[in-house]
């Protein structure tokens, strides 16, 4: 199997594309300002070892996943209203003795639409619909079509991403109320306080998520 298959816009990849690349922690850090501008503050690592195992395929002298600060400024020229403020990235150690790429990226938008571009730029997992003052967003972060449904492969996958987490935190102009789909996903953490809401589950136990998993955030 080639774990570099997914060359889509980077938030997406760190969402939907865990299916094809399990070790890989995402933790995204979203502001919505009133007026609909704001900014994304992205951490994620990559372990080495899924990087290296990338390379076998004949693409030696492309990345696995693309974290480079070029993939980025691709990304945000082809997004009107997104910008590039910060990026940095470095090698670190993991808890279980291997090696992580660690990626930081802060990413300002001037407009929903263009933040909605970044998640998703299809238009298929990530919506904003206006509710009378509020609104609301709709995201997919694992479609039932797109999981694994080889169980050796599920169970390998899995295994080799125990230790990865996906968090996703929204800071909104309004109280937040967050609602998961399912109802009930005993494996995650799923808090909303005031503005804030918050989201994450192991990336092993997202894998296993046969129904699969949407939020839907309002304020």
């Amino acid at each position: 199997m080639k774990l570099n298959l997914m060359k889509l816009n980077i938030f997406l990849l760190c969402l939907l594309a865990v299916i094809f690349n399990s070790c890989l922690g995402v933790s995204a850090d979203i502001t919505i300002k009133v007026d609909g501008s704001g900014k994304i503050d992205l951490t994620y690592k990559v372990s080495q070892t899924l990087e290296s195992m990338g390379r076998l395929d004949g693409n030696e002298k492309k990345p696995a996943v693309p974290v480079g600060r070029t993939d980025f400024e691709r990304t945000v020229s082809r997004i009107p209203g997104l910008k590039l403020s910060k990026y940095s990235s470095k090698d670190v150690r993991n808890p279980s003795g291997g090696g992580d790429i660690v990626t930081n990226v802060t990413l300002d938008f001037k407009d929903t639409g263009a933040l909605l571009a970044f998640l998703d730029s299809a238009g298929a997992n990530a919506a904003i619909v206006q509710e009378g003052q509020g609104a609301l967003l709709r995201l997919t972060l694992l479609d039932p079509s797109e999981r694994v449904s080889n169980p050796d492969l599920l169970s390998l996958l899995q295994e080799v991403s125990s230790g990865y987490e996906f968090a996703i935190t929204l800071n909104l102009p309004r109280n937040a109320a967050l609602t998961t789909i399912p109802a009930s996903i005993p494996a995650a953490k799923a808090v909303s306080s005031g503005k804030k809401a918050t989201f994450s589950i192991g990336m092993g136990e997202l894998l296993g998520m046969k129904e699969g998993v949407a939020l839907e955030i309002r304020w």
